[in-house]
């Protein structure tokens, strides 16, 4: 052990234990400690013993953070919802994980009080005397038959993307907010009914490119990860609160977000609203239908979100609204 240490740290000990017990500790702590130091770097001195030490410390860390090099698989690995009886939803049917603030219920999270369409600015857009203030209830003719291949009936989500050759002309609601132009028209009809039973409807997220789609994905996967998941387990979650990119309604215009003027948040309370209650009895009329319904998450992939609304014409929403199923069902059943 003497061969170990120099003279000049031997001498510095023997001072320290001669001057009494507070200094017989400390020249115990700092000879523990020379030893140690010692023997550790002789230890990792040895090539093989030092290249595993390494190798086993790199294991560690990725197989403990959001690092760990985890496949980006899409549609085919998260193609189910969690279900009501899941841990992720409360009795109410409500998502939560590990009790997230209520932000975190927010799908798309646009929150700029500028990106918001009211009636008013509807009209600016059409000629109000060609738009009805009501629709007629659709009374299917005999012998009428869908074509799901319509640009009203396409199906959009994690198994079906959006079709390459899908084309389709913007119009504008107001400023930068747009939606597919055909909607334009039933939309103003819609939100004029609303109007005339004392409701103000507003559309908040309509068109959105490629681009904002992938940002909001993104950022509620890294939203995720920051509280402790795992890149795998924020990127399932994320999928069942925002659409994945390529597989989204809003990608081709044909599906908004509506509020009203006295509830503006994305979360299920909207549902309890009177104008959420008006849009699920009415929408159907001006050929709207709530996209995500609750208790058919493992049929869309999607949480129950009342304030989403797709278009698909009147013939169609009024079948799907009378059934109570969903756009997938619907389309099974073509």
């Amino acid at each position: 052990m003497v061969n170990s240490l120099n003279i000049k740290s031997i001498n510095k000990i023997k001072k320290l234990a001669a001057k009494g017990k507070t200094g017989l500790f400390f020249a115990t702590l700092w000879l523990a400690s020379i030893i140690i130091c010692r023997k550790v770097w002789q230890y990792v001195r040895m090539p093989v013993v030092r290249f595993v030490s390494v190798a086993m410390l790199c294991v560690v860390f990725f197989a403990t953070s959001s690092f760990a090099p985890v496949e980006k698989a899409y549609a085919d690995s998260f193609d189910t919802a969690y279900s009501d009886s899941d841990v992720l939803f409360d009795e109410n049917g409500m998502l939560i994980i590990d009790e997230l603030p209520e932000e975190q219920y927010l799908v798309t999270e646009v929150t700029d009080e500028d990106d918001v369409a009211s009636l008013d600015d509807l009209l600016e857009q059409v000629d109000e005397e060609e738009v009805e203030e009501e629709s007629e209830v659709y009374e299917e003719p005999e012998g009428f038959e869908f074509d799901k291949s319509s640009w009203n009936l396409v199906l959009i989500n994690k198994q079906h993307p959006i079709p390459a050759d899908y084309t389709f002309s913007l119009g504008t609601i107001k400023g930068n907010m747009k939606c597919d132009e055909r909607l334009i028209e039933p939309l103003t009809q819609m939100f004029k009914a609303a109007a005339a039973d004392g409701i103000n409807l507003e559309v908040r997220s309509p068109y959105r490119d490629m681009s904002l789609q992938q940002y909001l994905f993104d950022r509620k996967v890294k939203n995720y990860i920051n509280q402790g998941y795992s890149y795998i387990d924020a990127y399932k979650i994320s999928s069942e609160v925002v659409t994945l990119p390529g597989a989204s309604e809003h990608q081709i215009g044909i599906s908004l977000d509506i509020t009203s003027d006295t509830y503006w948040q994305l979360n299920e309370g909207f549902a309890d609203t009177v104008a959420g209650k008006w849009l699920m009895d009415n929408s159907y009329k001006y050929g709207f239908i709530l996209r995500y319904p609750k208790g058919k998450e493992d049929i869309t992939g999607i949480i129950y979100e009342p304030w989403h609304y797709r278009y698909v014409g009147v013939e169609a929403a009024t079948v799907i609204y009378e059934q109570g199923i969903t756009l997938e069902e619907f389309i099974d059943s073509l």
